[in-house]
């Protein structure tokens, strides 16, 4: 008997062509009550797995593509007159979902920016006193495009912290890319897609997330790994606090995932570059890849509790 996690994943690859790692990691963004940020460049994908995966637990989906004109009220709402009721009442914006697309999030102004990750962080608007909390579950898929550079406000360190993952989709494979072809000659191939899950189910999953254990040398190891980014010479900044605490609950997620109610040093290892790539930053001019081969490098050095 498939398990819940089974269900979704093989319920998104109906649809996704894509490598089934980067299905797990956006599930487990999702279990893991954080956020996700795909770097990559257009057409690979990024909006049919969010839709997927937001059609196949029967949540709500809104795409807001990020432009240099957007303003924080097209994302959160904003109060609008009603003539007829002769007061204001509150227009929600496309933020009150349950999965969000932020579609290259580097285009809009910092302002732009910094009110969507607010909410992400708190997980309620505030608008002229009002406060209104967002949807449960609550899952922001932000995307922007590394090799355009032209009209972009990359997110600073502080903002890029808030994500919990980053990855990137790549190309398909050849014949993946044949499939695609084929596949979607004629109709969306999301009208074939149907949920596997409700709302109320992944919220209990997130509970029993948090509930998967995780003992004091894993805490330590988790600790140990942060130190070495902090001292290593090729990198000027280090991963955070809140990185080691992502890092943990990453780690709860993937434990889960694979079917157990403890966290093990082996998945400390498989999330520890998801989650702590895009929070480490460089000496000089480095790529992603080299931030990729700096954290195998310190996982390589470091003893691994038994």
């Amino acid at each position: 008997m498939r398990t819940p996690v089974e269900k979704i994943i093989l319920n998104v690859e109906r649809v996704f062509r894509g490598e089934r790692r980067k299905v797990e990691l956006a599930l487990l963004s999702l279990l893991a009550d954080g956020h996700l940020l795909i770097e990559d460049i257009p057409g690979v994908g990024k909006t049919l797995l969010a839709r997927a995966l937001a059609v196949s637990i029967n949540a709500s989906f809104s795409r807001v593509q990020f432009t240099s004109d957007l303003l924080p009220s097209d994302i959160l709402g904003t109060l609008v007159f009603s003539q007829r009721k002769g007061e204001f009442y509150f227009r929600k914006g496309p933020v009150f979902t349950n999965i969000l697309l932020a579609d290259e999030i580097n285009r809009g102004s910092p302002r732009t920016q910094s009110a969507l990750l607010e909410a992400m962080n708190e997980r309620k608007v505030t608008i002229e006193g009002k406060t209104l909390p967002l949807p449960e579950p609550f899952l922001v898929i932000a995307t922007q495009n590394p090799v355009e550079l032209h009209g972009t406000y990359p997110l600073p360190e502080s903002q890029l912290d808030r994500f919990l993952i980053s990855m990137s989709l790549g190309y398909p494979e050849r014949r993946e890319e044949r499939r695609i072809i084929l596949e979607q000659r004629g109709r969306d191939p999301l009208e074939k897609l149907s949920p596997v899950l409700e709302k109320g189910e992944i919220l209990e999953m997130q509970r029993e997330v948090r509930r998967v254990r995780v003992a004091e040398e894993i805490a330590d190891y988790i600790i140990d790994i942060s130190e070495a980014t902090r001292n290593h010479p090729s990198l000027r900044l280090g991963a955070s606090p809140r990185a080691s605490l992502y890092l943990t609950r990453a780690s709860q997620a993937r434990a889960y995932m694979e079917g157990r109610d403890y966290v093990v040093p082996d998945d400390v290892k498989k999330m520890a570059v998801p989650v702590l790539a895009h929070r480490i930053f460089p000496r000089g001019e480095r790529g992603r890849r080299d931030l990729e081969i700096i954290l195998r490098e310190i996982l390589r050095n470091l003893k691994v509790p038994g």
